[in-house]
């Protein structure tokens, strides 16, 4: 009897452990590279307008970075990060926000002197266990 209910407790202990780390929110790591010359109007982008319409579709901005180095993209690259609920609702998320009328206007606006992004990189994160952002 004891086994059994040692069994079931761990068990039960094993079911809330996977709740909680369900719960946790999702990061994505998202970085940038410009064109040669366009990483001003990238910036401008995402100060004037991105943000803003992020926060519609629930992408939540945690930062946003410049490598201080040229030989790591100084002069052409953003990087930042942002906060989802889920994997599944960054997806749905980032649909929305693509299908948006204003960051369509922005976006191409933006645009109307030549393309400001070459290359996106997306790494979706889970934070470590030791990790005070959660």
């Amino acid at each position: 009897m004891c086994a059994a209910i040692a069994v079931s407790f761990a068990a039960g202990s094993f079911v809330t452990a996977r709740v909680k780390a369900q719960s946790v929110r999702v990061f994505e790591l998202r970085v940038y590279h410009a064109p040669p010359g366009k990483l001003p109007d990238l910036q401008a982008r995402f100060r004037d307008h991105t943000i803003e319409i992020f926060k519609k579709h629930n992408l939540t901005s945690i930062g946003y970075w410049i490598p201080q180095d040229a030989d790591k993209g100084h002069d052409n690259t953003l990087i930042y990060i942002l906060a989802h609920e889920s994997r599944e609702a960054a997806k749905k998320n980032w649909a929305e926000f693509a299908r948006d009328p204003e960051w369509q206007a922005v976006s191409k606006a933006s645009e109307a002197n030549g393309k400001i992004v070459d290359k996106v990189e997306s790494t979706f994160m889970d934070p470590a266990g030791y990790s005070p952002m959660k």
